[in-house]
């Protein structure tokens, strides 16, 4: 509970307080680098950004692309993997031998590739993370098919005339909610942290729109002189991080409590 009331105060706070505040992350002030004041809690940066409209807006796109990517990798890994658990022979061995690739091959530096090709535009970003987000919730739920197509409410299904779309998306996908909601939100957590690193490398969000990690990669060399440019996202990042694993890890033992019990 105290993790979902962190995360949804990151929440309000990144939407809403944008319409109140005096300044939008585009603005910039007669000085760069000014200190912390009561009209730049934060300071500003370099070329005069006040540094709680870029945080807020940080956050914002952060948050945007992380969401993004967990819902579009959920929806392809399980399509793919409810496909290969239930078709099995030629579609299963295609699916998997086809999410081992992805596995093997350095995911970062593939899409850092294709999203530099693209644009630095924040959708572009979402999209191809969400390619090379979808494999792990695929091999889960391809395991949870396997098991579930042998139940007798599938076997009933298939017996009643349903085809392979109704089974999967009637019969299979309900019964795997848990395990889906789990994966997509420590997607999220994931996704965070993956577009934080692409944006420092210079590789992902480009300006003059911001991120979290495109404010920490404009401010990193200040760490020691002004310190208070670089802590706003890192501590924005990790209490997101934070949060959702623990939300993630009370959502895993509330839909299957023998976790619980295993641990105890």
């Amino acid at each position: 509970m105290i993790s979902a009331g962190v995360l949804l105060l990151i929440l309000l706070l990144a939407l809403v307080m944008p319409v109140f505040w005096s300044y939008s992350y585009g603005d910039t002030d007669a000085g760069g680098y000014l200190p912390p004041s009561g009209d730049h809690p934060l300071g500003t940066d370099q070329i005069g950004h006040d540094m709680v409209a870029q945080l807020l807006r940080g956050t914002q796109l952060s948050l945007l692309i992380a969401f993004t990517v967990a819902v579009g990798a959920t929806v392809i890994g399980v399509v793919l993997g409810a496909l290969a658990g239930y078709l099995r022979g030629f579609t299963d061995a295609l699916v998997m031998r086809f999410a081992d690739l992805l596995l093997i091959i350095p995911q970062i530096a593939v899409a850092a590739v294709l999203i530099r090709a693209a644009s630095g535009s924040w959708w572009v970003v979402a999209i191809i993370m969400a390619l090379f987000f979808w494999m792990q919730i695929a091999r889960i739920t391809r395991g949870e098919t396997l098991s579930l197509a042998e139940r007798e409410f599938i076997e009933a299904a298939r017996a009643c005339g349903a085809g392979t779309p109704r089974v999967i998306f009637k019969h299979l996908v309900p019964n795997m909610i848990g395990s889906i909601t789990v994966n997509a939100t420590l997607a999220v957590a994931q996704a965070v942290l993956v577009e934080a690193a692409l944006s420092f490398l210079g590789l992902g969000v480009q300006p003059p729109d911001t991120s979290l990690g495109v404010i920490i990669q404009e401010n990193y060399t200040q760490l020691s002189t002004r310190p208070w440019l670089f802590f706003g996202p890192f501590v924005v990042i990790v209490l997101i991080s934070l949060t959702i694993n623990f939300i993630g890890d009370g959502l895993r033992d509330a839909f299957d409590p023998r976790q619980t019990k295993v641990r105890a």
